[in-house]
């Protein structure tokens, strides 16, 4: 048994990822609903142990991260986070336009008439932005409040920089320094032991999700997943490219992405990945005071596979009722699903929310959203993977923006710590 688990916890966790992700998939489609039901547990297992990270990865990574920054850097790094996030998501829903246009999913269909679906209420720019600001902290801890925990720890972080920096309180606050900073090395070591249970969950809900779905809706809809899976592919390639111009090595990069891209993929929940997500930062060797703010931030604002399905499946709508879109309602959709995605939850489903809400705005007949959500789950795969990439990606650029040197060599998953802290 020690050999076994010995050989399992020192082969590298893409190699067990990869098998678990293929074994899943296997398993899902000879074993059908009844093995899956069985296997459920198992994946729910995993949400819920990167679940319990999220608040401190976010809470102590971030006033860490905050402590280490240079005097007058976080300003800027902010500033370039929030630039890059944005620029990237209006940017994947023009992609997202322009490929679907090209390709003209939906063309020829028919709509059910019988289809309905209630749009969720989307909290709007100005809740959202009012919703940084909790009204407890323990209300934005339980309720997994992004926004708010960020701002928590941006608020703690900053004055306990200024305790550290006063000559008052310098004592002081370099002692409570000293254990946030603790507490946070504390969490990196839980974080590597749920790292070897991430195959074993990631086997279960692929299994339970492939039983579930069946090769019947891939192929019902496969114009529209298709069509959606090659927009991504696309916009994977601007990635590349950005990063190719910053002077990001795209192989050192894919090696520490792909782990939390298949993670991503299988969980369907950008901020279920965010503990995997650091770690291939800090295996990149980023230093915290970059990517303990911009990834906790991604995991809430950057959506990028979101926006590219909203751009798709507005052209499919458009197409089923045989109204191609027209320049200004691209326009409109490019600024309305920039917007929408703002705030919107990692997690499984918040497409749907995004796409409704945005067909609300623009006129596109709702009915076509319940004949999307049959496939929710295997176009979500997608778009939450782009999604976690696209953090990794803007929080590498903004690194090398900085002068940061990042890694070139592997690094164990127990012992990689930042290159700058």
């Amino acid at each position: 048994m020690n050999r076994i688990w010995k050989a399992y916890s020192q082969a590298s966790l893409i190699l067990r990822v990869t098998i678990a992700l293929v074994l899943g998939v296997v398993v899902g489609l000879v074993g059908g609903e009844t093995v899956a039901a069985w296997l459920a547990p198992l994946g729910d297992l995993l949400l819920r142990l990167l679940t319990f990270l999220i608040v401190p990865i976010v809470l102590f990574t971030l006033m860490v991260g905050v402590n280490q920054s240079r005097e007058g850097s976080a300003g800027r790094i902010g500033g370039k986070v929030l630039g890059y996030y944005l620029a990237s998501s209006a940017l994947a829903i023009m992609v997202g336009l322009t490929v679907a246009t090209l390709f003209s999913p939906g063309s020829g269909m028919t709509l059910d008439d019988d289809a309905s679906f209630s749009v969720p209420d989307n909290p709007g720019v100005v809740d959202t932005l009012l919703n940084i600001v909790p009204n407890n902290i323990i209300g934005a801890f339980s309720e997994l409040n992004m926004l708010g925990i960020i701002f928590t720890a941006l608020v703690f972080g900053i004055a306990l920089l200024k305790m550290r920096q006063s000559a008052r309180q310098q004592a002081m606050g370099e002692r409570l320094y000293g254990v946030i900073e603790s507490l946070n090395e504390v969490t990196l070591k839980v974080m590597a032991g749920v790292l070897h249970y991430v195959p074993i969950g990631v086997f279960a809900i692929v299994a339970e999700t492939v039983s579930r779905q069946g090769l019947e809706t891939l192929l019902s809809l496969g114009d529209m997943v298709v069509v959606l899976y090659i927009a991504l592919a696309a916009h994977l390639l601007i990635y590349c490219g950005i990063m190719s111009l910053f002077g990001v090595k795209l192989r050192a990069f894919f090696r520490e992405a792909r782990t939390p891209m298949l993670t991503a993929f299988a969980t369907q929940s950008s901020s279920g990945t965010l503990p995997i997500t650091v770690n291939a930062a800090r295996r990149l060797g980023i230093s915290k005071s970059i990517y303990g703010f911009s990834l906790p931030l991604g995991a809430t604002l950057n959506m990028d596979g979101a926006a590219i399905r909203i751009a798709i499946s507005a052209v499919f709508a458009a197409n089923a009722i045989g109204a191609p879109l027209d320049f200004i309602s691209m326009v409109q959709i490019v600024l309305i699903g920039t917007l929408v995605s703002i705030g919107t939850a990692g997690v499984p489903g918040a497409g749907i929310i995004m796409i409704a809400t945005v067909f609300a705005q623009v006129g596109l007949p709702i009915e076509t959203v319940a004949l999307l959500t049959a496939i929710d789950a295997l176009v979500g795969m997608g778009c939450t993977a782009l999604n976690v990439t696209g953090d990794l990606v803007g929080t590498s650029v903004i690194a090398r923006s900085e002068g940061e040197s990042l890694s070139e060599e592997p690094a164990d998953d127990a012992t990689a710590a930042a290159a700058k802290g």
